[in-house]
């Protein structure tokens, strides 16, 4: 897989794709990054990418020359399956996106900041908007690197245990169930029964069990979805 990140403050960026589980899958050449500098596209003579709004109001607005010079760039040099705006007002990325991200092969994320970005790149260029939630950041930066993390941990021979992210919160609808470590007991507490019994069947059951009763208690509108489904 190839990620392509356009930013106008990559630094942002840098840190956080060279270290843990996304940083080894890139030593591990298991998944490309690259990221794009906006103001390399620019042809202001002062390597602005943003200006005022039409119309009037506060803040500022990215311009759309540097965002389709550098998209038609890349799209030109390759085929993408998505181009992905980070946006307040889009869908809610969830883990279902996520699994359908991770099977694709190449994917832009572009990253907002300021104001937002001219309407026009989202008209004419952009395939899927998504939001991390209902709350305002200064930039696109964080979105777009949490769902790199999240689509970057689903490739094949990324994770250490092949299961471990088909067994995430949120896979089937339901939080994940507790888990626990050694020792057995801990300031008078102990790890439950059934997990130190190596019956991988009630086990099974357990974690099965305890997870739906979590998902109801803290996520109710995860648990219908869930009985939906069943």
């Amino acid at each position: 897989m190839r990620i392509d990140i356009i930013s106008g403050v990559p630094d942002l960026l840098t840190s956080p794709l060279e270290t843990s589980i996304v940083g080894r899958a890139r030593d591990k050449k298991l998944v490309e990054i690259h990221v794009h500098d906006l103001r390399d596209y620019t042809t202001d003579k002062h390597g602005k990418i943003d200006d005022y709004p039409y119309g009037g109001g506060a803040g500022m607005v990215m311009t759309a020359q540097p965002i389709f010079d550098c998209i038609e760039k890349l799209t030109g040099q390759r085929e993408y399956d998505e181009i992905i705006f980070t946006a307040p007002d889009g869908d809610t990325f969830e883990q279902q996106d996520a699994n359908e991200l991770s099977i694709k092969q190449n994917l832009i994320f572009l990253c907002g900041h300021y104001k937002g970005i001219d309407q026009r790149v989202r008209d004419e260029l952009i395939t899927k908007e998504y939001s991390i939630g209902d709350y305002v950041l200064s930039g696109g930066e964080l979105p777009a690197l949490v769902m790199t993390d999240a689509i970057v941990r689903l490739l094949p021979g990324v994770l250490g245990d092949a299961e471990s992210a088909l067994n995430d919160s949120f896979q089937e609808d339901l939080l994940e169930a507790p888990v626990y470590t050694r020792p057995a007991e801990f300031r008078g507490k102990s790890v439950p029964e059934v997990l130190l019994s190596g019956d991988h069947n009630k086990i099974k059951e357990w974690r099965f069990e305890t997870a739906k009763k979590r998902t109801k208690e803290k996520r109710p509108d995860l648990y219908k979805k869930f009985n939906k489904k069943h």
